[in-house]
């Protein structure tokens, strides 16, 4: 006979109700109930039914996730984490990646929404007034990117660039360029931001190149007017495009660190692999990804509390060999 959720329920001395959170959002349940409430379901050998659990909840136990490009490195970091987390919750994912287009970002909420019970978007180049308009009619929370009062997820943008014009002004540069990323991306805004207050605060002159492709070949494209500016180093977007700049660099004959110091931004794994290993900002990737689907199930179970939750998570500067003090200095 088939093991069902009252007994175990009855076996953990809790509620159906109480069941269903523990095993699908137990971040909502306290640790000791859902560790009891899990030892009884694996005693008794109870397996929840995704089809039954959808009727009576009105849920498909799907979710569904966005990215703007898979073959980004950071992008499958969070993918990892948000895998894992919605596993955990025993749903499924759905993925999709808009090879950065913001109208066929657009369109993939529109598909996915109808098949899932909330959306994991991350770092979304479509317009506020298009992610308000979705956060009204699908649960959705937003992973490097904040619009308002909407639920998201980010990174310490500000904090990170400080801290790349710091460990640049102290080895002695006085004159720095940023590689920019796409106009419609939230993060180069407000890494933007930071770089401006941060040199500013240092005395330092910044000169902004771009925006490129958040790509190899943009930072390739950037070199040379990198070098044009007669900056003695320069911070990129993001890793891959720190990686471009590493390559032109060497093709034409420019050593890295000697004559120019090189920060990226992400810490993806090739950022160690290379020579010279890259300088760059880390960010939590996994960790965003398993927070955003928290705070999805949070939403799903209760809008009011989760609707307008925005968490931060922390920078950290990697000082590796792409760096050092300026020629002659």
């Amino acid at each position: 006979m088939a093991i069902t959720i009252k007994d175990v329920a009855r076996a953990a001395g809790v509620s159906p109700s109480t069941v269903c959170r523990a095993l699908s959002t137990p971040n909502l349940v306290r640790d000791e109930t859902c560790e009891r409430v899990r030892r009884s379901a694996a005693e008794l050998g109870y397996s929840p039914n995704r089809a039954a659990r959808g009727l009576i909840t009105g849920r498909t136990a799907n979710l569904g996730l966005i990215v703007p490009d898979l073959g980004n490195p950071f992008f499958p970091g969070v993918v990892k984490g948000i895998q894992a987390r919605a596993r955990e919750a025993d749903y499924a994912l759905f993925l999709a990646d808009t090879d950065e287009d913001p109208a066929a970002e657009t369109q993939l909420v529109r598909t996915l929404a109808k098949q899932v019970d909330g959306l994991v978007l991350c770092s979304p180049r479509m317009s506020e007034q298009e992610l308000r308009g979705f956060a009204a009619q699908t649960p959705l929370v937003m992973l490097n990117r904040r619009v308002g009062r909407l639920p998201a997820i980010t990174f310490a943008n500000v904090n990170g660039m400080r801290q790349a014009v710091t460990h640049l002004t102290a080895l002695g540069h006085r004159r720095i360029a940023y590689v920019a990323g796409p106009r419609t991306s939230w993060s180069n805004r407000e890494r933007v931001r930071g770089l401006r207050a941060a040199t500013a605060a240092a005395g330092a002159a910044l000169v902004e190149i771009g925006p490129v492709l958040p790509q190899f070949d943009g930072g390739v494209a950037a070199a040379d007017p990198v070098l044009a500016a007669g900056v003695t180093a320069v911070i990129a977007y993001n890793d891959v495009i720190a990686l471009g700049l590493l390559s032109r660099f060497n093709a034409r004959g420019i050593a890295v660190p000697a004559e120019i110091s090189v920060i990226g931004f992400d810490d993806i794994p090739m950022a160690a692999m290379v020579h010279p290993s890259l300088t760059t900002v880390g960010l939590p990737m996994e960790s965003c990804g398993r927070a955003g689907v928290d705070l999805l199930l949070g939403l799903l179970q209760d809008p009011a509390r989760f609707g307008t939750t925005r968490r931060e998570l922390g920078t950290q500067l990697m000082v590796r060999d792409s760096t050092t003090a300026p020629p002659n200095a």
